[in-house]
């Protein structure tokens, strides 16, 4: 049973700001299976830039090899420079040879004068893409896929020279005596680097040598880098969505099978509905799974048990209604005063009886919600006992019998409480002491404490309770009174309200045998200790 303290309820408003706080604005409509392979897709997502690093790599290494073209022309061109004007040709072959490129010379007009290739050289040549297999024209495909998308600058085609044309580096190394460079496209998409400088020691407009060389090893490299990055991805991908499903599988399914138990205890059909426990679960969906399965068990618990408790409120009814009912149609037949007296006393006993009956069963239907909406304070359970016996002693007991309370304690005993609620308890057991003490008996009374809880045990020498019927004595409507006793007096509802309160307290009540072998019952009753700060 739950216990709730004023100072621990909140507000409905309180409430609906906890419930934002759990709310996704934005995607609450979606799937959970959905969110987590959304939430995996996009740390894919954001391995899959690495293409986008290696085009930034790329252009670093062409910047590298334009560089290292600009030197390479100026350095053969002081080559060629120093070498006496027969021995250029055989050195221009050397030299293109050494370096991989395609060596040409253009004088003053920007006419070309030499060229390797004329000279038997063919070390500069450029792949037809249509010769290629389908594994070149899909790196192609990717190549102009992430030009695009990154908004490279697109190379411009490289085409050879007809008789009459310049190329753009030669005037411009001639107008500032300085190496130049050009990049270039291929038709297969690979970076054509064109250099250009001018012979040193002469003026303006003089001879210049251009080296071209087609850099396919730099495609290549990037190519091999951006499949081997694929490879990654895909076992990447792969494998994400794998455990993806797999998370998805062990947090939505129970989820899903959790949310229909529930739909179908909501639907009223508690009784038929299993609850999946999860018993080999130990994280979080285990513990709700768990907690649903108690909460329905306890749901149907309190189903059967006002079900059982509507049966017994009907069947003890019935019997004070059928005694008032005889009596008042006897009433109307029986002319002899003494026997119209007698009846009448009848119908009275039985409304008092009904009156009784009536209010214990008000009283114990609603004191479950009572107890949930109770503000709980520190009692003086000690003081509480003692004033009781006060009041009782002070009213006079019946029949001689004597009460004692035993409680060595100076400090007050304080439990976390509803006063009146626990008066009603104690009253209770010491009414029910007293109604089985015999003549001239003795009720003893003691509070014994430990570490965490008080023991508040009410003794008498009465004929006791036998030990199995002590667990029924606490169930509604069950009444063991004593035979001398008149008829009707008690609901039968006294000890299982006790029970009802000291459970809402987080106590126990229970009866037992007493400690010293005399006869007589005891009702021990365990409170814990309030924590005060």
């Amino acid at each position: 049973m739950a216990l709730a303290i004023d100072s621990q309820r909140s507000s409905p408003r309180h409430g609906d700001d906890r419930d934002s706080d759990l709310s996704l604005r934005w995607s609450g409509r979606v799937s959970l299976t959905r969110r987590i392979l959304a939430v995996n897709i996009f740390a894919l997502a954001m391995l899959a830039g690495g293409f986008f690093y290696l085009d930034s790599f790329r252009s670093r290494i062409v910047d590298s090899r334009v560089a290292q073209a600009k030197r390479e022309a100026r350095l053969i061109a002081e080559a060629l420079a120093a070498a006496q004007p027969k021995a250029r040709e055989a050195l221009a072959i050397d030299l293109a040879r050494s370096t991989g490129t395609r060596l040409r010379l253009f004088d003053a007009t920007g006419a070309q004068t030499a060229d390797s290739r004329a000279m038997g050289l063919r070390n500069f040549t450029l792949v037809d893409p249509d010769t290629e297999g389908s594994g070149a024209r899909a790196g192609r495909f990717l190549d102009a896929l992430i030009d695009t998308v990154v908004g490279a600058e697109r190379a411009p085609l490289y085409r050879e020279r007809r008789a009459g044309q310049t190329w753009p580096d030669v005037p411009i190394a001639q107008q500032t005596q300085q190496a130049v460079a050009t990049v270039w496209r291929a038709p297969d998409r690979t970076p054509v680097i064109t250099a250009a400088a001018p012979l040193p020691g002469q003026s303006r407009g003089s001879t210049v040598v251009m080296t071209a060389i087609n850099a396919r090893d730099i495609t290549q490299t990037v190519r091999l880098e951006r499949f081997r990055l694929s490879l990654v991805l895909l076992v990447v991908s792969i494998a994400s969505i794998l455990l993806s499903l797999f998370l998805a599988r062990t947090i939505v399914r129970p989820l899903r099978r959790l949310a229909l138990a529930a739909v179908r205890v909501r639907l009223g059909r508690a009784r038929e509905v299993v609850v999946p426990r999860l018993p080999s679960r130990g994280d979080e969906i285990g513990m709700l799974a768990r907690a649903l399965s108690d909460m329905s068990q306890a749901l149907r618990a309190r189903i059967d048990a006002t079900e059982a408790f509507a049966a017994d409120v009907t069947h003890e009814m019935k019997n004070p209604l059928a005694s008032l009912r005889s009596a008042v149609e006897g009433l109307g037949m029986v002319r002899e005063p003494v026997l119209q007296e007698k009846l009448l006393s009848i119908v009275r006993d039985d409304v008092h009886r009904l009156d009784r009956l009536i209010s214990d069963i008000s009283e114990a239907s609603r004191l479950d919600a009572q107890l949930s909406r109770a503000k709980f304070e520190p009692v003086d359970i000690g003081a509480m006992i003692d004033a009781l016996l006060n009041a009782r002693t002070q009213r006079g007991i019946e029949r001689g019998v004597r009460m004692l309370a035993d409680h060595r304690h100076d400090k007050p005993l304080l439990v976390l409480g509803e006063d009146t609620r626990l008066e009603r308890v104690f009253e209770n057991l010491i009414d029910n002491a007293i109604s089985f003490s015999p003549n001239d008996g003795l009720i003893a009374i003691s509070l014994v404490v430990d570490a965490r809880e008080v023991e508040i045990a009410v003794e008498d020498e009465g004929p006791g309770v036998p030990e199995e019927s002590r667990e029924q004595v606490f169930r509604r409507f069950q009444s063991i009174r004593p035979t001398e006793e008149a008829f009707g007096k008690h609901s039968g509802l006294g000890l299982a309200i006790a029970r009802t309160i000291i459970e809402g307290h987080q106590g126990k009540i229970a009866v037992e045998s007493r400690s010293d072998q005399h006869n007589g019952a005891r009702f021990v009753v365990r409170l814990p200790l309030a924590e005060m700060s």
